[in-house]
């Protein structure tokens, strides 16, 4: 069971968690692989560089090929000149590459099970602003005891949420149908609607 909080910090009920999906046997091995593909994923692969075919300059032999009592070269533009181009230069390319969807969701069972043995999920009844407020928002992570990295989730998209949160710091904002495992990783704290709690069950169970 996990206690359910008011903005305002109090107490107004208890919920119990899915044990299929909070109650597991982590697995960090399968965690680890779902990270390592959203930062491979994240990588732009942009980094170039000039072979010797394409740097310019070098389209002539700089000595004879016997006789000076030099090594030999055929170009000014090979690698080992200065200048030169590079061997086995880096192109762009993607890194980006496809994990099992139920290798993924068992990550993040893994990651949200972690955080419920850990004490690190904190439920709220209801998350919402009357208006955008970064300093009521703030107000309210610190009312439930939301101190460092979060991720806010929400059942919806909250565009009051979504603005008074984007200048804190370590706050992250989602929904409960867009979970991020790299995320939910990198936070401290799970700071969930109880409606949320209720759409992930659903979907994830």
């Amino acid at each position: 069971m996990v206690k359910v909080l008011n903005m305002a910090g109090s107490e107004v009920g208890e919920v119990e968690l899915n044990a299929s999906i909070f109650g597991i046997e982590p697995n960090m091995h399968v965690v680890h692989e779902v990270v390592k593909n959203h930062l491979a994923n994240c990588r732009q692969g942009t980094q170039s560089a000039l072979t010797r075919a394409e740097v310019s300059g070098g389209g002539k032999k700089p000595w004879r090929q016997k006789g000076p009592g030099r090594a030999r070269q055929g170009s000014t533009r090979a690698p080992q000149w200065t200048h030169g181009g590079i061997a086995f230069a880096p192109k762009p390319r993607s890194y980006s590459y496809v994990v099992n969807k139920k290798v993924k969701r068992l990550a993040l069972k893994s990651v949200l099970s972690a955080k419920a043995a850990d004490n690190k999920i904190i439920v709220v009844d209801s998350i919402r602003m009357d208006q955008i407020k970064t300093k009521a928002f703030k107000g309210f992570l610190d009312a439930v005891n939301c101190g460092g990295k979060a991720v806010v989730i929400t059942p919806e998209v909250n565009e009051t949420v979504v603005k008074s949160a984007r200048n804190i710091p370590g706050v992250v904002t989602t929904t409960a149908r867009m979970l991020s495992v790299y995320d939910l990783v990198n936070a401290k704290y799970l700071v969930v609607d109880k409606n949320a709690l209720a759409t992930i069950e659903e979907v994830y169970a």
